[in-house]
């Protein structure tokens, strides 16, 4: 009888502790929460930041041409200043980002989210634009008809027009 009690008590506590543990994994290990980072000034050419969370990070003035950040979460990051020649951002979420002065050369923005950028100053030759939404993104007037000239698509997160969000006649 006491050796059957005794077990209890012994399965009773270890299915506590698995709990806790399990419990205490789930909240401090499984939650990632994205870590700002500093790239600025660096040379990152062809740099992987794919799929990555690298929200409220800063690339001021780095050279970041022909890096991949296709399907980032780039939310609030600040390419002040950068070069991103060539680079990919298919996919990637730039919602409320700081591009001014940033160089989008032949850059990949296909199916981008721009949604609040501040764009001011940003150059755009030759970038693909499809399918990305430039909701309230401040842009200069000139960079915006360009813009308008490749302009075409639909975001497939946001539901909205790229002619639509750039205000294209």
């Amino acid at each position: 009888m006491i050796s059957r009690l005794s077990h209890k008590i012994w399965v009773s506590i270890l299915s506590v502790l698995l709990w806790v543990v399990v419990g205490f994994t789930a909240i401090v290990g499984g939650a990632t929460t994205a870590l700002a980072l500093e790239y600025n000034k660096e040379i990152l050419i062809e740099a992987d930041f794919s799929g990555r969370d690298l929200t409220d990070s800063s690339f001021t003035k780095a050279n970041l041409r022909q890096s991949n950040f296709s399907n980032a979460n780039l939310s609030g990051v600040s390419f002040f200043a950068a070069n991103l020649e060539s680079a990919n951002l298919q996919g990637a979420n730039l919602t409320n980002a700081t591009l001014d002065s940033a160089r989008f050369i032949k850059t990949n923005l296909t199916n981008a989210v721009l949604e609040g950028a501040f764009a001011a100053n940003a150059k755009f030759d030759g970038a693909i634009i499809d399918g990305a939404d430039f909701t309230d993104v401040l842009l200069r007037q000139d960079e915006q008809k360009k813009l308008c000239k490749v302009a075409k698509g639909t975001n497939p997160t946001t539901g909205r027009d790229t002619r639509d969000t750039l205000f294209c006649p």
